[in-house]
């Protein structure tokens, strides 16, 4: 996606906790309270497509499929109950590719994921916001007033489904694409240490960066430049936003620790041993 006047270019530490956190005083309650979800990507360029649009083809056809035949087969190991939402973000969780994108309420989180790939550190990553409270006002009726009733600005699969049982019936809901965001079930301990929640379009077709083209006031991107990822790591390392705290289990301390005694340009091995990682 290219340059546009949403774009927020930092240059150091200091302009981006600035613009981490830029709109986020709630005046009514004298407290910031952030309406922005956040999701980063390690290389600018990326779009918000979706694992199932990255298939190619005629991706949408095979939705359906994908879903029915995980829900099938994962019987055994996982009990999510009936609902279609429930099994969508169990989907989504152990990697089947589906309409859902990954957000954060914690712009650290997504900090990390715009850093956590340091064979990108020669390319600029960015972090996506997206005012979650404001999007809410584009939903169709029966749903803005689900939200309303509930003092939310979020689904859960609970709240939704007794408006729609399906994703045809969320297609159907209105002609015109709209976003709503979706809270998970607590899986595991890495959605609940990630602040996750995910984001749908009604249509599988539909893209959210060409959703948030005709939006523009809904969002804003913060450009990352490479020279500065270093710095962003060294500093979340400290503030303890590592895959070993994202990730709970021996996968995330693995990758913790392959992360942390990967040299950077110019360090040797004896560099990486005197430096002692916090308890």
């Amino acid at each position: 996606m290219p340059h546009t006047s949403n774009d927020v270019e930092v240059t150091s530490w200091a302009d981006l906790q600035q613009a981490l956190f830029q709109e986020t005083w709630d005046g009514r309650i004298g407290r910031f309270r952030s309406p922005f979800v956040y999701r980063g990507l390690r290389t600018q360029s990326w779009p918000l497509t979706t694992s199932l649009q990255r298939l190619g083809g005629e991706y949408q056809l095979l939705e359906n499929h994908l879903l029915r035949n995980f829900r099938k087969y994962a019987r055994d190991s996982a009990l999510p109950g009936a609902s279609v939402w429930n099994w969508l973000a169990l989907a989504q969780h152990h990697g089947l590719p589906t309409r859902l994108l990954d957000w954060t309420y914690s712009p650290y989180v997504a900090l990390h994921f715009a850093t956590d790939d340091l064979e990108a550190y020669d390319q600029p990553g960015v972090i996506w916001a997206i005012n979650y409270v404001k999007t809410a006002e584009f939903l169709p009726p029966s749903l803005r007033e689900a939200l309303r009733n509930e003092g939310s600005n979020v689904f859960t699969p609970e709240l939704l489904e007794p408006l729609c049982t399906n994703l045809r019936e969320l297609e159907l809901l209105q002609r015109e694409p709209f976003l709503l965001f979706l809270e998970p079930p607590s899986l595991d301990a890495r959605i609940v240490h990630q602040y996750a929640l995910f984001s749908l379009i009604n249509t599988a077709q539909d893209t959210l960066h060409g959703w948030l083209e005709q939006h523009p006031e809904l969002y804003f991107r913060i450009i990352i430049p490479a020279q500065l990822k270093w710095e962003i790591r060294d500093k979340l390392d400290q503030a303890g936003i590592t895959e070993r705290v994202l990730f709970p289990g021996l996968g995330g301390l693995s990758r913790w620790l392959h992360r942390h005694y990967t040299p950077t340009p110019g360090q040797t091995a004896q560099d990486l041993l005197d430096d002692q990682i916090p308890g």
